[in-house]
This record gives C-alpha cells, structure tokens and sequence, in this order.
C-alpha cells in the first residue's frame, strides 16, 4: 500500500507496505574521484526495503506490487546507460572509465524537444552506499522523502524552446567526455558523434592532473554543450561522479509553469544538508520524465534510492570494465506496429533492461 505520512520537519514521506528486507554495506564509486568525502555522510541507517513490481527479490517470500504514478511511462526515455568502462589494451593491464555515455529515445508519436530537460545522479551514489534520504517506520517499512537528493549538480539541456526536437524514435546521446575514445583505448567507444551532447563545462570541471578534461572533439557542436544548472557537492570537485557500477540516473522537467530558476536560487528551499554536503531537492511527483536504478550484482546488498513510483526495480550490473552496458528491452510486437523502434517501458527496469556484453555504439 502507499499512504502519505511527515516527518518532525514536515516534509511529505511516502511508506511503502509489505516490502521484504535486504541489510546494507557501504561502498564507494569505482573511479573514487571526489567520492570519498561524499560517502562518508552517507551512512546512517542500516535497514532498507528493495521493492520490485512482479519480480521476487532476492531473499524475498513475496511479490510486491507498486502503483507507478510519478514517472510518465511513453515519453522520453533512457535507452542505455554504459558507466562500466573497459579494459586497456596489452601490454597494459588498467582499466579506463572516462568514456561514459547515456543514450535517450524518443519512445512516443509525437516530436520530443530536449530543450530545457534535466539530467541528473540520485545520492547515494553506489547501491551498497547506506541510504541517508530513507528510514525505516516502525513496522519495518522503508519511508522515502518526497524528492531526490542530487548530489554535486543537475545538468540541462541547452535551447530556447524548440532548438533541439527528437522526432519518434529517434536518440540523442549524451557523452561524459566527448572525444573518440577508441584512439587510445581500442575497446572504448567513439563518442566525437554529430549531434552528440556532451558534459562539459570549464569553470566547474576542468578535471586534474591525472583526469583532465578534453575539450570535445570536433564532431560535436559547442552547442550542445550541456549546462551546468545548479552545482552543490563539494567546492573541491573538479570531476563530475557517475558510479562505474551502480548509477541511479533521472531526467526530470519542473512542471509547465512553474519557475524552476527561482526555485533552484533559493538554497533554503531547493537544497538539503547532509553531512557536510549539499544535495539539489528534486521532487518526485510530476517532475520524473525518467528514472533508471542500477544495482551493483558483484555484492549481495543493495540500497534502494529511486522511488518504486519511478523504478519499481532495478536492473543488475555484473562486470565492470568489460565493455558492457544497461540497455532497454526492444518491444517487437510495438515496433512492428509503429514502424520505428518503441522499447519496453513498465517503470520497472528489473523488466525492462539488461545488461548488454558490448557498448551498442560500438556496432
């Protein structure tokens, strides 16, 4: 059942009812860049509830079932999310992650406009990281907060309006460093792709010694650089975190009308303290477009961060640095209908994703 509850602060809880438990652990990013200081508020509650719509959970006796209501299952989706990395070439025997991408699509009928969406990590950064933003009632049942806690920053896609139109099934990618990667590392990918947005911003992430930024190659139009709207995390950081094995990934929009550059400079009301950090509130209710949770398979605990109302599942993540990826399910039966390809999308991506052996933009 879902039922409305508040805290001593007053913020809206929403409890989710007979779930099965699995214990937590604590982990950290596999790049670790920045992230020690992030994980070490982190760890405050040491129960929390995996729900999954129609799927058993591990160490579970029951099915749960979720009514999905934030997320808006037929728009724009996230189709692949590859953060693993791959190996180096021999003689060499490191890994390389800096190739990172994720690919949207356009998954309805009618044109998608890019301009003015939102991109962003949910705390804790690893599944195994013990989750601050949740508790436990006293049944046993986990309780989320009414919003996300975005660590570090919220990117948005650049445009007035109508600038970057994503007709039906079509996709955009995203790249976290937008050079052709595969000139040094022959397993990595080419992400110096026409059309591709990249992650890239100077002034609050020029990298360091060991992992500068490139400056994008000279495939990609500078604008579609995308912007950094609100930078909270740590003043130190000069390296944008997303988990090797275990994102928590939303796109969002604020709802029509509604000012979110005023919302986003009124610190008291948009942002939360944790620790010594500061973390973006992101609603979840009518905000979500998309939300895709990783879980890191390697450990046998995880920590639920994305709402069920978003994700009711998770999909599982099992070899870092080999090159693979989390892709959405093709639905044959709709594509065969639409003429253009329409993938799975129940708002449970334990359903929806697998993992993938090679970087689809390497085919």
């Amino acid at each position: 059942f879902l039922k409305d509850d508040a805290d001593a602060r007053g913020d809206r809880l929403v409890v989710i009812g007979e779930m099965a438990f699995l214990s937590l652990d604590a982990d950290r990013p596999g790049r670790g860049l920045d992230d020690a200081a992030q994980d070490l508020h982190q760890r405050g509650f040491s129960g929390a509830v995996l729900a999954q719509q129609g799927v058993d959970l591990a160490g579970a006796d029951r099915n749960v079932s979720v009514e999905l209501k934030y997320a808006k299952p037929g728009t724009i989706l996230i189709k692949e999310i590859y953060s693993g990395g791959c190996m180096q070439d021999p003689p060499a025997t490191g890994t390389y992650a800096d190739d990172k991408y994720i690919i949207l699509h356009n998954n309805g009928f009618e044109t998608y406009y890019l301009d003015g969406l939102c991109l962003a990590m949910v705390a804790p950064y690893n599944s195994q990281a013990a989750n601050p933003w949740t508790s436990t009632d006293p049944s046993g049942n986990i309780v989320f907060r009414d919003y996300a806690a975005v660590p570090d920053c919220i990117w948005m896609f650049p445009g007035s309006g109508t600038d970057f139109p994503l007709q039906p099934g079509e996709d955009a990618v995203v790249a976290y460093h937008g050079v052709d990667h595969t000139q040094t590392y022959s397993q990595s990918v080419n992400l110096n792709r026409k059309g591709c947005f990249v992650l890239y911003d100077m002034v609050y992430y020029p990298g360091n010694k060991l992992h500068p930024t490139p400056v994008p190659g000279d495939q990609i139009d500078q604008a579609h650089y995308m912007k950094v709207l609100k930078k909270t995390g740590t003043n130190t950081a000069v390296v944008y975190v997303i988990s090797q094995n275990s994102p928590a990934v939303i796109l969002f929009r604020a709802p029509e009308g509604f000012d979110l550059d005023a919302y986003l400079a009124d610190d008291l009301q948009s942002t939360v303290q944790s620790g010594s950090i500061t973390y973006s509130k992101i609603p979840w209710d009518d905000w979500i477009v998309d939300g895709v949770e990783v879980c890191n398979m390697t450990e046998a605990t995880k920590n639920k961060r994305l709402h069920t109302d978003v994700d009711a599942g998770y999909v599982g993540f099992s070899a870092k640095a080999q090159g693979h990826s989390l892709y959405r399910r093709l639905d044959e039966e709709a594509t065969a209908s639409a003429g253009f390809d329409r993938y799975v999308d129940t708002n449970n991506s334990s359903n929806d994703f697998y993992e993938r052996e090679t970087q689809s933009l390497r085919e």
